[in-house]
């Protein structure tokens, strides 16, 4: 059993006790990184039950980031589904984290080697706020990084791909150990990308503006979401790259993703941003965010999936 509780995990089409999920140390994904995943949120709704955000947006991403790695899943999207909802169950879990993944298991060592299982799992987790609830509340400290996101030709964006994150970790890693809290990476030309885990969105004139999905980044999710929320709350919200010294003028900058949800950022490389807390308009559209996931507000049905 995880410490936290968790005792059930679904492996390959079957819920299965925690301590029985192994796998040889010749899996394919563990040396050469390719295999897909996912990072999912179930949320404690205001009536009393729980629900998965954006289960279905999340599943069909798994799926396509298993296309680009060569990967056919070996089950339906409709059976990835109901196995998250089912793990969720198994657990009695409220609230938590979801992680799907698919990789490639054990076989002949071998880059090109193709005749090797496929393997599916989906691990529930508790967590809490990713970035801290004082990052929440009041934002987090962040420094661009040296790390850059790979050329659009160098590697595959647009998946959320296991061995891709490597540079990412790295840069997590450094600007922790130099006291931050989060890293800001730029891409190959020096233009705003995301953070290590996060999309990344600046206010300038009650403007909002994005890095654009031309851009190497991975098109978030709650990135999408964020996007409809803003438009909606009467924002002008615009996919625009921006510079690294954009960032030090911008009048708000908040970080989004499924783990990050919406976090304001009060600080970079130093530089305060706005008035070193979180701004009016990220405030506006974090509550708007929470109202929407915790179910006080329903913006779209289809965005929250009931355990069931």
């Amino acid at each position: 059993m995880d410490p936290t509780g968790i005792h059930t995990l679904w492996v390959n089409g079957a819920l299965i006790p925690w301590d029985d999920a192994k796998e040889h140390m010749l899996a394919h994904t563990l040396h050469y990184g390719v295999g897909a995943f996912e990072g999912i949120r179930l949320y404690p709704q205001e009536n009393g039950t729980s629900a998965i955000f954006q289960l279905s947006a999340h599943i069909k991403r798994l799926f396509e980031s298993s296309r680009i790695c060569s990967i056919t899943i070996p089950f339906s999207q409709q059976d990835i589904e109901q196995a998250c909802i089912d793990v969720c169950l198994a657990n009695k879990l409220s609230s938590g984290y979801l992680r799907p993944i698919v990789f490639l298991g054990a076989g002949t060592l071998g880059l090109g080697n193709k005749e090797l299982p496929i393997r599916t799992a989906i691990i529930p987790l508790h967590m809490d706020a990713y970035l801290g609830k004082t990052g929440l509340a009041d934002g987090i400290r962040t420094t661009v990084s040296g790390f850059r996101r790979p050329n659009l030709d160098a590697f595959v964006s647009k998946g959320k791909i296991c061995g891709q994150y490597i540079t990412n970790v790295l840069a997590k890693r450094d600007a922790i150990q130099n006291g931050y809290d989060e890293a800001i990476m730029l891409d190959d030309h020096g233009l705003v990308a995301e953070g290590t885990g996060e999309n990344i969105f600046i206010v300038r004139d009650n403007v909002i503006f994005t890095p654009p999905t031309t851009s190497p980044i991975l098109p978030g999710i709650t990135r999408l979401c964020i996007i409809e929320i803003a438009r909606q709350s009467g924002y002008t919200v615009i996919e625009q790259s921006f510079t690294h010294d954009e960032l030090w003028i911008a009048d708000e900058i908040f970080l989004v993703g499924t783990a990050a949800e919406v976090t304001p950022v009060r600080e970079v490389d130093h530089h305060v941003i706005g008035t070193g807390t979180i701004g009016p308009i990220t405030k506006k559209i974090q509550t708007e965010f929470f109202d929407i996931v915790y179910g006080r507000k329903i913006f779209n049905e289809t965005w929250s999936t009931p355990l069931q």
